[in-house]
């Protein structure tokens, strides 16, 4: 069921990056059970707008609240409540996938977990023992997304999740991305592809445009 509780939200963002805007002005809210589809072409600004959102990057002007405060003021609470997943999958090389999972899970307080068992949730049987630097970009992408598994933070901010993912993993995300939503959280996305599970009565679409002087 969704929740029209506010996690999240943009209050007239700006962003300019080598002296051209890329936004101006840019404010939404995102509510509990919102899936929202960052969209625009290359260069529109998507993954800066993210990582504002995210609080790894600072806007020229304009701020980010969570649940009613600027996140600078509750950073420990918006952190723990965020799993955000940059385009690089940041994965170890040297680290197997067993082992690059673990860690990740570790760092966000997930230590009792059955890693193989996680693992086998994004395909990759198997794989487990394999270093990192031996595997696809897409079994890279996977590791980085079993995270999602377990992650109990309401607010997901992801950059481009479905890139090299087959249909299967792109339909198992998406209704990854339903079942976090009705259990109240919120997902913030870029995609080049087409959701097929999440349909028009769920997605909601914010387009950027580019700014020309």
């Amino acid at each position: 069921m969704q929740d029209s509780k506010i996690l999240l939200s943009a209050e007239e963002l700006t962003c300019i990056r080598e002296e051209r805007i890329l936004f101006d002005g840019l404010s939404f809210d995102v509510r509990g059970g919102d899936i929202i589809q960052i969209e625009g072409p290359n260069g529109a600004g998507k993954t800066s707008l993210l990582r504002i959102l995210a609080g790894l990057s600072r806007p020229y002007a304009g701020d980010v609240h969570y649940q009613g405060s600027p996140t600078s003021d509750v950073r420990d609470d918006f952190h723990e409540d965020l799993l955000y997943l940059g385009h690089l999958p940041g994965v170890k090389s040297e680290l197997t996938a067993e082992e690059n999972l673990a860690f990740n899970l570790s760092i966000a307080g997930y230590n009792d977990v059955d890693i193989r068992a996680t693992l086998a949730k994004v395909n990759l049987t198997g794989f487990e023992e394999h270093p990192a630097g031996h595997l696809s970009a897409g079994q890279h992408r996977r590791i980085a997304l079993a995270r999602l598994w377990h992650s109990e933070a309401r607010i997901w901010i992801l950059d481009e999740p479905l890139t090299a993912i087959d249909k299967r993993g792109v339909a198992e995300l998406e209704q990854l991305f339903l079942d976090h939503a009705d259990r109240g959280g919120c997902v913030i996305l870029t995609t080049h592809q087409d959701l097929q599970l999440v349909g028009p009565d769920r997605l909601k679409k914010l387009r950027l445009e580019y700014q020309f002087d």
